[in-house]
């Protein structure tokens, strides 16, 4: 009787392990699931403020460079990576005395959107215009990691790096 009582307590550690190694497998595919869908929520508030800030354009003050295109000067100098619906990129480097993200697009013509009440919807960066009938969106990286924060919320600093991506699906 002891043995049996000891086969079936040692069974049931193993399906128990197996169950416990199972369900952790199975959290950690549904956090990055998750965490990418709060991420995505988050890309699309930061993708939601809208261009009607014109106060921000005197900010970052054009000067004319020796070539006769246009450059702003500022005390911080970011980088901007835009990824295209085709796949294309841009870099923009935006040289702004702005404080936080969407002034110093904004101030450039970069990025245009709509206010809500989480800030600027972010529809039209770099000139294209995301499809919500696509489900296209904008998805805000800074450094090439996810930014669970909004351009109005976004501080910048000299040197910080950002990109937007044209996404498709929520």
């Amino acid at each position: 009787m002891k043995h049996v009582t000891a086969t079936v307590k040692k069974s049931f550690a193993l399906v128990l392990a197996l169950v416990l190694a199972l369900g952790m497998t199975a959290c950690g595919n549904g956090e990055s699931s998750s965490s990418e869908t709060a991420s995505s929520a988050a890309s699309s508030e930061a993708s939601s403020e809208a261009v009607s800030s014109e106060a921000a354009s005197s900010e970052a003050a054009p000067e004319e460079s020796a070539a006769g295109e246009e450059e702003t000067t500022g005390s911080k100098t970011i980088t901007l990576t835009v990824v295209h619906g085709d796949g294309t990129s841009n870099d923009i480097t935006v040289s702004t005395d702005a404080e936080n993200l969407r002034d110093a697009l904004e101030a450039e013509g970069i990025i245009a959107g709509e206010d809500s009440p989480y800030g600027m919807f972010v529809q039209t960066v770099d000139g294209e215009t995301a499809d919500d009938g696509q489900q296209e969106w904008w998805c805000l990286t800074k450094g090439g990691e996810m930014w669970n924060y909004g351009v109005d919320d976004t501080e910048i600093a000299d040197g910080d790096v950002y990109e937007f991506t044209l996404t498709v699906g929520y």
